[in-house]
């Protein structure tokens, strides 16, 4: 099993900046990518971007160029930093973590609030 805790939402004004941070614990060597989804309220949870263990990164289109995800050299955290922040990124950013197996894990979540 894998544990992620999440940690940065918090509320910012549209521009601004937020770094979230994922730590995992557990059977870490057995994840194969990292990543954040999020979930507006009447949304469904969305992927934000992600990691693989080998370097490859994916973004969703509404965050290219303002979003860069990154992961620690010993593979058992992930960051995303959050520049140019509108107010449609509010929503509960999700950390996730996939194991070669296809499973999958979920942080607990954590808010973040972009006002006008």
């Amino acid at each position: 099993q894998v544990q992620l805790v999440e940690s940065g939402g918090g509320l910012v004004q549209a521009g601004g900046s937020l770094r979230l941070s994922c730590r995992a614990s557990g059977d870490i060597f057995s994840i194969n990518a990292m990543g954040w989804y999020r979930q507006a309220p009447g949304k469904q949870r969305e992927l934000v971007a992600a990691a693989t263990n080998g370097g490859s990164t994916n973004y969703a289109d509404s965050v290219k160029g303002r979003f860069t995800v990154s992961r620690e050299n010993t593979q058992n955290s992930v960051y995303l930093q959050m520049n140019g922040l509108k107010v449609e990124d509010t929503a509960v950013y999700y950390c996730n973590a996939m194991l070669h197996t296809g499973r999958g894990y979920w942080g607990q979540g954590t808010q973040v609030n972009v006002s006008s």
